[in-house]
Order: structure tokens, then C-alpha cells, then sequence
């Protein structure tokens, strides 16, 4: 049986390729470990941007319901203390405040704003008694003091996520996907060292 001679180019031809291949199969492979990496990180930067926007949110509904409260307690503290001006004045400012600001830095900064001033509302039961026999303003009391606890869990979980983000875009690979996705630091609702002189809630 005669084989036919094939010509050199075809020989060669065919050793390039069985030597090419095993390069292209690498690249291939690679590619695909990179696009998986890529995939993954961009999506886990999305994914606790997100957590952070909800931990917001959840903040934010329960900040909405503690200055639902705020008219119907005023109204009911000025029915003893009309002469006390500059504190309902300042809480109808602050209040005002937190639903004008434009970022959550503001929104922090003004919710610590009212915290401050609802203090100061909420002792006018020592300065009248008559106050703590008022079953509305018992009432209040008692919702506000469910209001501050909801917010202060909620104020954690907030900050749990906002680290969680941080730390991970501080990262070297963290960085590179923020930049990519165009996320940036989220701000943590802490109250500052100014803020830290005015009285907080005690029920």
C-alpha cells in the first residue's frame, strides 16, 4: 500500500497548529477566570451598594414615623407650656430641615438635630406635672420610646452595611470595581463631636 506524501507545507502546517492550540486553549481559559472575577466583583459592589440603600431606607421610613408623632406632641405640651417658643420653633425648624436635606449626611445630621430637641420637649414633664397625667402625652411617650428603639436598631444594621461597603471598596480589588460601577463611600449615621453635647432621647 503506497501513502501519499503530503507537501511540507501542509506538515508544517499541521505541527503549528497542534503547537498553537494548547495557547489559544490557555488564553480561552484565562479569559474566562478573568470574565468570572470581573463578573463577581462588579456584582458584589452593586449588591452592598444596594444593602446600604435599604438599610437606608428602613431608617428612613422609621424616622418618617417618629415626625408623625412630633405635631400631635407639641400641640399637646404647648396646651401647658405656650410660653416655651424657642423649643417648638427649633423642632418645627429641624423637623422642616430633615425632610428638605438633600443627602443622608444631612438627613443624620438633622435627625441627631431632633433627637436633641425632643429631649428638651419631653422634660417639660418635670417642669409640669400636670404633663404626666396627660393620657395623650402618655401615649406619645410610650409610642416615641418604641419609635427611638425601632431607629436605633435600625441606625445599627445601617452602619453594619456601610462598613461592610467601605471595607470592601477601600480594598485593592474593591477599589477597582467602585471605580468601575461608580460607587462611592457610604456615610455613616453617627452623631459628631458637636452633636455629641446635645442631649439625647430618655424616656
Amino acid at each position: 500500500m503506497i501513502f501519499p506524501i503530503l507537501p511540507d507545507s501542509v506538515i508544517k502546517k499541521g505541527t503549528f497548529m497542534k503547537k498553537i492550540l494548547p495557547a489559544i486553549a490557555l488564553i480561552l481559559f484565562l479569559g474566562i477566570i478573568f470574565a468570572v472575577w470581573y463578573i463577581k466583583g462588579y456584582n458584589r459592589v452593586i449588591a452592598l451598594n444596594e444593602n446600604v440603600k435599604n438599610a437606608w431606607a428602613q431608617v428612613d421610613t422609621q424616622l418618617k414615623r417618629r415626625y408623625d408623632l412630633i405635631p400631635n406632641l407639641v400641640e399637646t405640651v404647648k396646651g401647658y407650656a405656650s410660653h416655651e417658643k424657642e423649643i417648638f420653633e427649633n423642632l418645627a425648624e429641624a423637623r422642616k430641615g430633615y425632610f428638605s436635606a438633600g443627602t443622608i449626611e444631612d438627613k443624620a445630621r438633622s435627625a441627631t438635630q431632633i433627637e436633641g430637641f425632643l429631649s428638651r420637649l419631653l422634660m417639660f414633664r418635670e417642669t409640669y406635672p400636670e404633663l404626666k397625667a396627660n393620657e395623650s402625652f402618655l401615649k406619645m411617650q410610650d409610642t416615641l420610646e418604641g419609635s427611638e428603639n425601632r431607629i436605633s436598631v435600625e441606625r445599627k444594621r445601617y452602619n453594619d452595611a456601610v462598613r461592610e461597603l467601605n471595607t470592601y471598596i477601600k480594598g485593592f480589588y474593591g477599589r477597582f470595581f467602585a471605580a468601575r460601577t461608580g460607587v462611592t463611600e457610604g456615610k455613616y449615621f453617627e452623631v459628631t463631636e458637636a452633636e455629641k453635647e446635645v442631649p439625647k432621647v430618655k424616656f
